[in-house]
């Protein structure tokens, strides 16, 4: 199953409203002009006798339709954005640099119109990212042994105290606090939908969390009492496996990850990751359907909330549960990336990409 389909008349009010939650899992074919759009298109909305919702883009596609280009249905739609991208690759250019609204306007650029667009394609503003962006080269001279004073300096921050600050909401602990004889090592590893905290050891990856989870502080006080207050800064060769790994799932050559994982949790919440993890790149299941999958359809609920507790973002796939009428639901990690990992899915299942878990 890809989704429970909508009826005509939801997906037409969509389209009308621009909801951003079919947005890379449905597309509407224009007769009158034989293209096809996003249901966010910002273009002149169609009649409804000249629509037609089909799922992918290759449907589209083999049904004689072009695609739009104002909405770019075939790209990611960040990626289709020139303000997005101009400002992600002087990001990447100046990672350690405190950006300001006074940036923006030297840019040639408003700052309302950049926080409305990072806000809509990423779920933060730029300047958040920027801030995130700096905390990363922060943690990575943390990890490579560096002083908490070296990595104050590198994130761009003026007081240590702004700088621990910073980091614990982040985290949950300062990092002073990190042990010097660990049995868990966190660094993060990078991704298209932002930055991630990996904690693994030698052999297994214990968390992997995107940095802004609200959650991610409960999740590392957890793995702390597992591993007895031994976690470290550093990295090993499983998190440069799985770092390997997310590069090619997001390049659209595989969705299948070979990193042994470490499941901290109940045997039933363990169940339900382990269900989660049959579902095929590219293919969703409603809650109830995961439910009965796992021979307990009573348990919805408890299914949705171990679906919730899932501290292996993207490799124990819990983006790809949706709501019984194919709608988006709750994602720690956001809406906006739940959406995104099902697009990126969607793509190269189309593609042809045979090497998908």
């Amino acid at each position: 199953m890809l989704m429970i389909r909508p009826d005509f008349d939801t997906l037409y009010e969509a389209l009308l409203n621009r909801d951003a939650s079919y947005d890379g899992r449905m597309f509407v074919c224009v007769a009158s002009t034989g293209i096809f759009c996003r249901l966010t298109c910002p273009a002149r909305k169609p009649k409804r006798e000249n629509c037609t919702f089909l799922e992918t883009v290759a449907a589209c596609i083999d049904a004689g339709f072009r695609p739009c280009k104002r909405c770019c249905p075939t790209a990611p739609e960040a990626g289709a954005d020139p303000l997005v991208s101009t400002l992600i690759e002087a990001l990447e250019k100046r990672p350690g640099y405190r950006w300001g609204e006074p940036d923006l306007v030297r840019l040639g650029l408003d700052p309302s119109t950049v926080r409305r667009a990072f806000k809509r394609h990423y779920g933060m503003t730029f300047l958040e990212m920027a801030r995130q962006r700096r905390l990363q080269e922060g943690f990575s001279t943390l990890a490579e042994g560096g002083k908490v004073i070296d990595a104050q300096i590198t994130a761009g921050f003026e007081s240590s105290s702004a700088f621990r600050d910073a980091f614990s909401r982040i985290i949950g602990q300062p990092p002073g606090t990190f042990s010097q004889n660990p049995l868990l090592f966190a660094d993060w590893v990078s991704s298209p939908l932002g930055p991630l905290i990996a904690v693994t050891d030698n052999t297994h990856l214990h968390l992997l969390e995107f940095l802004d989870r609200k959650a991610l502080p409960a999740e590392f006080k957890k793995l702390q009492g597992f591993a007895k207050g031994r976690i470290g800064f550093g990295r090993t060769s499983v998190t440069d496996q799985i770092q390997q790994e997310l590069n090619v799932f997001f390049t659209g050559e595989s969705g299948r990850f070979e990193t042994r994982l470490a499941l901290h949790g109940t045997a039933f919440t363990k169940d339900v990751w382990r269900e989660l993890l049959k579902i095929p790149a590219g293919s969703t299941r409603s809650y109830s359907e995961l439910a009965k999958d796992l021979g307990k359809p009573e348990a919805v609920r408890a299914v949705a909330r171990a679906n919730g507790a899932n501290q292996l973002a993207i490799v124990v796939p819990c983006h790809r549960v949706l709501g019984a009428d194919g709608s988006l639901t709750g994602y720690g990690g956001g809406l906006w990336r739940k959406q995104r990992l099902i697009e990126v899915e969607r793509t190269y299942l189309e593609l042809g990409t045979n090497s998908v878990s």
